[in-house]
């Protein structure tokens, strides 16, 4: 049953949705680009809230005058149809409103730095690293998203020891949170004259890109900034000079390289970015790890050498080990139809956020 708290915050959001559309309308704030742009986010996140609530309340007054219609004999039989209908829209609508109280992540709509090694299993492992690279760049072509590759270490036979791009585009973070941990593949190798299956690992982060007010502080003395010349596929756009970035954190030793563009200042921009993100993501994973237990979809910000999701191609099965969710579609999967596994990871973080909701009411 929705309760008073709940709907007295919901008929705060609703004032608010209504007062961001007043300020909107002012000449002042549609000639502030930044604050017009703020606000227009923020207004169309309030508004299923507002119409969901009015559907509710509409909701409310129709029932209870088909209610009042239940001791009219010949009203009756029609009011039972008609309440049967507005009580189970009733119960949607509950949980829409109970959905639209759910504390938004303000990073859903961050650009990402995606990270991909390869783990355990030699050549395999940087083969399956390459699979899952270039599973997530079809994804990002699906979605109409922008992707940069910022430094990428190939394998001797194929895929990558390592590789980092830079995602941006509509709620790149939202749709890919979820997919930070150890991914794990089962197959038989080309180089496998038994038959047999082997298992390697690889292991895939997805680092929010910081707002320049939200990133953590970086001390010019805590840096040690070198320059490289970029090893690339050679070309006419291959560097001539030493425009590549690697920049080493003293303090963590955490070290980022970044050689996709031609400007050594671009690079060292990146650069920055990438290791901010990086030294949030570990403060934050820090101050997150004494609710990691609880969270199961939360990998990335807890351990991620805890296996997250199994890829078996002799069956042609992906199973995600959070929500026991099995898919045969492997092949789909890994040609960038990602959506019904990031779905299903969605619905099961919002249960999951619905009953922590409802243990702290």
């Amino acid at each position: 049953m929705t309760g008073a708290r709940m709907l007295a915050r919901l008929e705060q959001l609703a004032q608010r949705h209504e007062e961001v559309g007043l300020l909107l309308a002012q000449p002042e704030v549609a000639g502030d680009g930044q604050r017009f742009a703020e606000l227009s986010r923020e207004y169309a996140r309030l508004q299923p809230v507002a119409d969901t609530l009015l559907a509710y309340r509409r909701n409310g007054d129709e029932l209870d005058a088909a209610r009042g219609l239940l001791g009219d004999p010949d009203m009756r039989e029609m009011a039972r149809e008609e309440v049967a209908r507005l009580e189970a829209e009733s119960l949607a609508l509950e949980q829409a409103l109970q959905l639209a109280l759910l504390p938004p992540d303000p990073r859903d709509h961050a650009n990402v730095f995606l990270e991909v090694r390869a783990g355990t299993g030699g050549d395999e492992a940087a083969l399956f690293a390459g699979d899952l690279m270039r599973m997530y760049l079809r994804y990002a072509e699906r979605r109409g998203w922008r992707v940069e590759l910022l430094s990428e270490s190939p394998g001797e036979h194929g895929g990558y020891k390592e590789a980092v791009a830079r995602i941006e585009g509509q709620s790149v973070y939202a749709r890919l949170k979820f997919e930070s941990g150890t991914h794990r593949v089962q197959r038989v190798p080309a180089t496998e004259s038994q038959g047999r299956i082997h298992t390697s690992a690889a292991t895939v982060a997805i680092l929010p890109e910081q707002d320049e007010v939200a990133q953590v502080q970086l001390d010019p003395a805590d840096l040690k900034i070198d320059t490289f010349r970029a090893s690339g596929a050679g070309g006419q756009h291959v560097n001539k000079t030493d425009s590549a970035i690697r920049i080493t954190h003293l303090p963590s030793g955490t070290v980022v390289e970044c050689q996709d563009e031609r400007s050594q200042h671009k690079n060292r921009a990146r650069a920055l970015a990438l290791l901010a993100a990086r030294l949030t993501d570990a403060e934050r994973g820090r101050q997150e790890q004494a609710q990691a237990d609880s969270r199961r979809l939360q990998v990335g910000s807890g351990d991620r050498s805890q296996r997250i999701r199994t890829y078996n191609f002799p069956q042609g099965r992906l199973t995600d080990h959070r929500i026991n969710l099995t898919l045969y579609a492997l092949d789909e999967i890994l040609a960038g139809d990602l959506d019904p596994v990031i779905d299903a990871l969605g619905r099961e973080h919002q249960a999951d956020e619905l009953k922590a909701l409802g243990e702290g009411g």
